[in-house]
């Protein structure tokens, strides 16, 4: 297993700080706050973010019939995990869950256990090597990939840099996926920000101190090329099917692209 290095700050643990997570090192605090004092609103995109991943697993397994998920880009565990929702609508579901931070797999692998009738795995691997992903042993071992499979990218393609860089990575996954199948991804975006953040997000990136590479809504919605997309189609997190309790923030507050689609 890779060793993990608590000083440089990771997305994984950095996003569980800003959901109001314990499992994060010095590194990931300073990196989230430096991120917070730039852009007050981080914090509420997590949190829609994290709604709309229930909202979608959610309608996945009870109006989709889905009962496979390949959840790349899991992050750190905490509640309402993609299995949790999953399996308490159909408790046979199974879930492969891909991660490059080692922390995170050490983790899931002690909390993220199954019900009895399904089935829940592992893999450390990186997004920008899909081929590895599905050649993995466990992954073959845990889905039927003749089956439909929701592929979840959710808050992770963003740390693809360049334009254009992720539509030919989720054109590769879902080409291994059989009709029937769901891509749900969610995606950090600069469009609902003044002419000045977006030249101080730009250059924070720049220089190293943001690791996050923003898109705006055609590229995003360009990942769902020749998928149908599922109404209400590309919104931010928080308008994707919202439903009683679910925050209601400002697409400004937000700062997220989500969509949901079928492959036919």
């Amino acid at each position: 297993m890779t060793a993990i290095d608590s000083t440089v700050p990771h997305p994984a643990r950095r996003y569980n700080y800003w959901l109001g997570g314990k499992d994060n090192f010095a590194a990931d605090r300073a990196s989230g706050d430096e991120l917070e004092a730039a852009f007050p609103n981080v914090r509420k995109g997590a949190l829609a973010n994290r709604a709309m991943l229930r909202r979608a697993t959610r309608f996945l397994a009870a109006e989709a019939g889905i009962r496979q998920f390949l959840d790349i880009g899991t992050g750190l565990p905490t509640a309402d995990n993609t299995h949790e929702v999953a399996q308490s609508v159909a408790p046979e579901s199974r879930i492969v869950y891909v991660d490059n931070d080692p922390l995170v797999m050490v983790h899931a692998r002690a909390l993220l256990t199954t019900s009895p009738q399904g089935r829940t795995s592992y893999i450390e691997a990186d997004l920008r090597d899909p081929d590895a992903i599905l050649a993995d042993r466990t992954l073959r071992d845990t889905l039927d990939l003749s089956q439909p499979v929701a592929l979840m990218l959710i808050a992770v393609l963003h740390f693809v840099h360049g334009h254009g860089a992720a539509k030919p990575i989720v054109q590769r996954l879902l080409a291994d996926l059989p009709a029937g199948s769901f891509l749900v991804a969610t995606h950090a975006t600069s469009d609902f920000g003044t002419p000045e953040q977006a030249a101080l997000y730009q250059q924070m990136v720049e220089q190293g101190r943001s690791d996050v590479w923003t898109r705006p809504r055609d590229e995003v919605a360009e990942l769902f090329e020749g998928l149908e997309l599922i109404d209400p189609g590309v919104v931010p997190a928080s308008k994707w099917r919202p439903g009683p309790g679910d925050p209601a923030f400002a697409d400004n507050e937000v700062n997220v692209w989500s969509g949901v689609g079928r492959k036919p």
